[in-house]
C-alpha cells in the first residue's frame, strides 16, 4: 500500500546514485551520506546520474518500501544543498517527482507548462512572451 503523506521527513541525498542499489545499498548510503538511521521511518531520496531515475526509501511497519519511477524523457531538478542533506517538504517532493521546475530564489516559484506559480497566486503565463 501506497503509504507516503504530509507527516512525514523527507531527505534528499545530493550524491548521484547508482540506481542498482536496492534496500540494503541505500541503506548503506542513508547511513555514511546522510548520518541518519533508514529505519527511523523518514523517507530518503535517491536520484541517479543520469537524472531520470528517483528512487524513495521508506522504512514502515514490518520493513522497507522501495518507490521507484523512471522518466521517459527529461530529467529531475534536483534540489539546491547547503551541506551533505536536505530536507524536502512533502509538496516539494511531489513536484520534484512530477518533474516540475522549482526555481531556488527568495520567492518560490514553479512553472508547469505555461503556468507560473508565486507563493500562493497561479497565474497563466501569456504565450505571446
Amino acid at each position: 500500500m501506497f503509504s507516503l503523506h504530509s507527516g512525514l521527513r523527507f531527505w534528499f541525498c545530493p550524491e548521484p546514485t547508482d540506481m542498482r542499489k536496492s534496500f540494503d545499498g541505500l541503506s548503506g548510503l542513508v547511513r555514511m551520506h546522510l548520518a541518519l538511521n533508514p529505519g527511523n521511518g523518514d523517507v530518503f531520496i535517491f536520484i541517479g546520474k543520469r537524472r531520470d531515475k528517483i528512487k524513495l526509501l521508506h522504512w514502515e511497519d514490518g520493513g522497507f518500501t522501495l518507490y521507484y519511477k523512471r522518466l521517459e524523457s527529461g530529467t529531475f531538478e534536483l534540489p539546491v544543498t547547503a551541506g551533505g542533506k536536505c530536507h524536502l517538504s512533502w509538496w516539494q517532493l511531489c513536484l520534484l517527482i512530477e518533474g516540475v521546475s522549482i526555481c531556488q530564489n527568495d520567492i518560490p516559484c514553479y512553472t508547469v507548462i505555461g503556468i507560473r506559480i508565486e507563493g500562493s497566486i497561479c497565474s497563466v503565463a501569456s504565450s505571446q512572451g
